[in-house]
This record gives structure tokens, sequence and C-alpha cells, in this order.
């Protein structure tokens, strides 16, 4: 959803109706404010499935894998795969922008062993991904919980490894206002294991920005901190 203002009401010679007064507010601040809010929300709304033409492809799957899709054990599967879907991708993280007063500039946040799950969009199969997130706080640290409902918001959609590390470090930036920001990502790929080649295997990827992409020492020591002890 995007606000649109009323150009009669922001734009009006240069001024707009106050209580019977007339005062200079080309756009005020608080109008300005609410576009940027809307803006975000659009960005990031959470999108719906056609939960209904999922019921019909579900049915649709199983003939075409030459099943019966009223047989005993199959009857409820469409319904059950649909529900799987809309609950996939119409999760909600909730509040994931918490932040306090920060008591230190100099040393790293860190956050490791959240376990979440996705789907490679290139397969549609499961991935089962490791994440570890690190920052150096600037005014504001985020609240620890937070980092798990992030991680969890940018997997719930149809991924690839590497845009989720990229993705779970823009919004820890965004809400911290710092730059420093690191976030490691140790994944399992069906699309690995179950097809192709069919060899269990972990992909490891990093995003490394601000002060532990310039400073070597600072990047080795967040990457022990999450070495599983």
């Amino acid at each position: 959803m995007v606000l649109h203002l009323d150009r009669d009401h922001s734009m009006n010679n240069g001024h707009a109706q106050n209580n019977g007064h007339r005062k200079d507010v080309p756009l005020l601040e608080q109008e300005q404010e609410q576009v940027v809010v809307a803006e975000k929300q659009a960005a990031t709304a959470t999108p719906k499935v056609d939960y209904p033409r999922l019921l019909e492809l579900g049915r649709e799957l199983l003939v075409a894998l030459g099943e019966d899709p009223d047989r005993e054990g199959l009857a409820g599967t469409p319904r059950r795969w649909a529900d799987w879907w809309r609950e996939f991708v119409e999760y909600d993280p909730g509040t994931t922008d918490t932040t306090f007063s920060s008591v230190s500039t100099d040393q790293i946040v860190c956050v490791s062993g959240m376990r979440v799950f996705s789907l490679c969009e290139h397969h549609l199969l499961p991935m089962w991904c490791d994440v570890a997130i690190g920052y150096i706080p600037g005014d504001k640290v985020l609240g620890l919980s937070k980092f798990a409902r992030i991680a969890h918001q940018f997997a719930h959609q149809l991924q690839i490894q590497e845009r989720l590390g990229q993705q779970i470090a823009d919004e820890v930036s965004r809400i911290t206002g710092t730059n420093h920001v690191a976030v490691i990502v140790k994944g399992e790929h069906l699309c690995m294991s179950a097809r192709g080649i069919r060899t269990p295997g972990v992909m490891t990827s990093s995003v490394m920005r601000g002060a532990f992409r310039n400073d070597r020492d600072l990047r080795m020591e967040f990457m022990q901190m999450v070495q599983p002890q």
C-alpha cells in the first residue's frame, strides 16, 4: 500500500488551511513520515497465496504423477499441501525492529546457532541453513530474539543462500543504523543431496560489511566466535 497525498491538500499556492487560518506548509513533516512508512510497508508486505488455486494444483499434481487423488491416504493431501504453502509464504515473523540504547560501541555483538528452513528457488526443494550474525553497535542494539525473527522472515520465501545472507545483513543494518555487519550462512541443500549427484554437503557463504570487511583481525575474531565449540 502506497500512501498518495492529495495535491490540493499539500500544495495550494504554497498554503494550507488550518482551523480557518492559512499557513505555509508545502508538505508537512508528519505527512513525509507517513509516506516513508507506507512505502516500507508496501516493500515488505507479506504476499498472499491463491489458496483455492493451490487446492486445484495439489490435486492436478497427484493426477500428473499417476496417482488417484481420491484414494485412501491421498484424499486430504491437496488440502494439507495447500495449507503448507500458505503457512510458508504468509509467515509472520512478528516484531523485528525492537532496539535498545547501546552501552558500548567497541565490541562485537554475535548471535549464532540459528537454524532456518527455506526453499531453493531453482528446484523448489528444501534447504536448511545455520545462520550466524554479528555487528558492532552504534547508538542502538537489536533485541536478542529479533535476530532469529529476521532470519526466518527472509527464509520463508523462494530463496538462494547467498541472497538470504545479504537480506539478513541489509535488515540488521537498517534497523540498528550500523554498517558494520557480518553474516555467515551454512546450508545443506536437498537439490544436491536428493537429486543430481545425491551427495550430502554443506555450502558456506558470508557477507562482510564495514569494519568486518576492512579489518582482517576483526573478521577473524568474528569467525572464531561462531565456530562450534
